[in-house]
């Protein structure tokens, strides 16, 4: 079966959202659907897990999720900008990075904010121009 994040990188599949920025090594892409500030730091060679990138890969990653994070909380100023590394149901090495608004419902799980229909509406193909400044 082919890997679902190689494909999106290629533009296909249904995981393709807006590229935020991207490099040889890595790439930095919003979630599709309307929920403003989540994104993926993800690396361009296919690689399973944290623990199989290459030193270099790992400074990268490193540095564009922080870039990622900096630039979610000056753009959008939300309650938190969270992290997640998780990959259990794709196996390419994917960094979650995401906000949770101030109002979020405090019954909402730290990962649950784009199931919230209060987030504010953002146009995200602007947001995604104006993230690609901080790298």
């Amino acid at each position: 079966m082919e890997c679902a994040i190689c494909a999106k990188h290629r533009g296909e599949g249904p995981l393709v959202g807006p590229v935020v920025w991207a490099d040889d090594r890595v790439v930095v892409s919003h979630r599709p659907g309307d929920f403003p500030g989540y994104l993926f730091v993800e690396t361009r060679r296919h690689v399973a897990a944290l623990d199989e990138l290459t030193p270099d890969e790992v400074a990268a990653v490193a540095r564009v999720a922080w870039c990622t994070a900096r630039g979610l909380r000056a753009e959008l100023a939300p309650e938190y900008v969270f992290s997640a590394i998780a990959g259990r149901s794709v196996a390419h090495f994917h960094q979650h990075v995401f906000v949770r608004y101030r109002g979020t419902p405090s019954e909402l799980g730290w990962m649950d904010g784009p199931s919230w229909t209060g987030a504010p509406t953002v146009d995200i193909g602007a947001l995604c121009g104006r993230l690609a400044g901080y790298f």
